[in-house]
């Protein structure tokens, strides 16, 4: 069944990290089906489905996040069934998602000057090809798997714009790059020429392939911080975008939210502001 279950993820238009989440989480649902009732699965039941949240909730002890999670995919895998007319009936929906207190603080966590630290850091111990990488997501707001997409002819330096073809459920925009991604970008093109596998359509080439891996950069930020991710750089750039005058709007058209209410998250105080403004009371 999971095997048929992912092909037919991949015809949603979906993400392959989500594809990838809600195979993983299918193939936990399908393992306690099993372990539970000796017997593989043939359809959803609700009995089941509330059994298992039971299971997640008092043995797992997952947080509420994790749990949705869980019900995300097994609602997507109720679509497939229903699709396939394995079954007709709907057992589980977004009414089972746990409830969570909204925090009405901004998702960012770094500031400009661990930005900046981080980049130097990378610029002294890494090559140009990891440094523009980390400057791009760093100033542009763009996912990691959109980077890693870029093609040399998506990138136009004189208009300042890049292409993003292979964005979110597969949508394109134009994201706008300033003077930091455009020098770190030029400065790679030099030293990418010296590669063997310079001819590659990709932008960011290793000395093995003709793309650069994801692994490869989440081992780099993992070693030069403990604190750092190519999301956590998303986030600040929505924060200090903000900041810096830019409206909701002009951001959400930038890093390619959806829905604008994602991007008001970032509207909200930080962590620290909110810790700041407690010592004064």
């Amino acid at each position: 069944m999971i095997e048929s279950f992912k092909n037919w993820l991949d015809n949603q238009q979906l993400s392959k990290n989500t594809t990838k989440s809600y195979s993983g989480h299918i193939k936990g649902y399908l393992k306690w089906f099993q372990e539970s009732f000796n017997t593989p699965l043939n359809q959803l039941y609700r009995e089941n489905i509330l059994d298992y949240m039971s299971y997640m909730i008092n043995i797992k002890k997952l947080k509420a996040e994790s749990i949705n999670a869980h019900l995300a995919a097994l609602i997507k895998l109720n679509q497939y069934l229903v699709d396939q007319s394995i079954q007709t009936d709907i057992v589980v929906s977004k009414k089972d998602y746990i409830k969570i207190q909204k925090e009405y603080i901004s998702p960012a966590t770094i500031i400009k000057a661990d930005v900046e630290a981080f980049r130097q850091k990378i610029l002294e111990n890494r090559d140009k090809r990891d440094y523009a990488i980390v400057t791009l997501l760093a100033y542009s707001g763009m996912r990691i798997s959109e980077a890693l997409n870029i093609k040399i002819d998506d990138v136009n330096l004189i208009a300042r714009e890049i292409l993003v073809r292979y964005g979110k459920r597969k949508k394109q925009r134009l994201v706008i790059i300033n003077d930091k991604i455009s020098n770190a970008i030029k400065e790679y093109l030099k030293e990418r020429e010296q590669q063997k596998n310079k001819d590659s359509d990709y932008l960011f080439i290793s000395r093995e392939s003709n793309r650069v891996d994801r692994s490869v950069i989440n081992r780099i930020f993992n070693e030069y911080s403990d604190k750092i991710t190519p999301h956590t750089l998303r986030h600040f750039f929505c924060s200090y975008a903000l900041e810096n005058g830019w409206s909701t709007h002009e951001i959400a058209a930038q890093v390619g939210h959806s829905n604008i209410h994602t991007t008001m998250l970032y509207t909200h105080p930080s962590r620290s502001e909110i810790k700041r403004k407690a010592n004064l009371l």
